[in-house]
């Protein structure tokens, strides 16, 4: 099986304040981590712990103040600023707790709009577009405005912009944060189904309910991760 994240003795360091009254925060302290090609696994950890920073990093929306980081087989660290926006943005799907979704565009073209910026013709992203929303069980809803959507059906929208280019990891950060519980658990059951088509997710979560769902779980405390 292959390794999609791979991390070694990764280290994050917040300074915060002026030179002389400079405050360091060690948000992640050495941590070592392997995540495998098709895996669903869970980040869970109480508040500060240094779950949210790990995603960052493995989202490249953040860069680790030491230790090595590969996305596959790619040392991150060695990427200039424009290498990292092209692989951040097209090998790295993002899920939110809020949807972000355009307000005056259909669900379609919500899930559309990331293949526009990559200057696909229009036939391939209508394919591609149709097909994510498929993958989340919302072709019946694709001519619909996000007003005209539950919460559940906007992040499920969200799920498939996240999904339609392709790429590598689906990182979910506490997508269930907004929802009710019966549109947590119908968004779980999408992430099963993508789980067994062999995509690879990534989830951070606070709800024991919800990362009981992934197929692994890893908890992170005070910048490490345990057991």
């Amino acid at each position: 099986m292959n390794n999609v994240v791979t991390m070694r003795d990764v280290t994050k360091i917040y300074v915060s304040g002026d030179t002389e009254r400079a405050v360091s925060v060690e948000a992640l302290a050495g941590v070592d981590l392997d995540v495998f090609e098709g895996e669903y696994v869970a980040i869970m950890g109480p508040s500060g712990s240094g779950k949210s920073t790990l995603m960052h990093i493995i989202g490249l929306l953040d860069s680790p103040t030491a230790g090595s980081y590969k996305l596959s087989d790619v040392e991150v660290s060695g990427l200039t600023e424009i290498e990292l926006a092209k692989t951040r943005n097209q090998r790295i799907g993002f899920v939110f707790q809020a949807f972000f979704l355009l307000p005056r565009l259909t669900a379609l073209r919500n899930v559309e709009l990331p293949l526009i910026y990559r200057g696909m013709s229009a036939a391939e992203r209508m394919e591609r577009s149709l097909a994510a929303m498929k993958m989340v069980d919302l072709a019946d809803r694709m001519d619909h405005l996000p007003n005209e959507l539950s919460g559940g059906q906007k992040q499920r929208v969200a799920v498939a912009r996240a999904l339609v280019q392709e790429p590598d990891i689906l990182l979910a950060d506490e997508p269930t944060g907004n929802l009710d519980t019966k549109s947590s658990m119908e968004l779980m059951d999408v992430f099963d189904v993508l789980s067994h088509q062999g995509k690879t997710i990534i989830m951070v979560t606070h709800e024991a309910d919800i990362g009981a769902r992934a197929k692994r779980i890893i908890h992170v405390r005070d910048g490490r991760i345990e057991g």
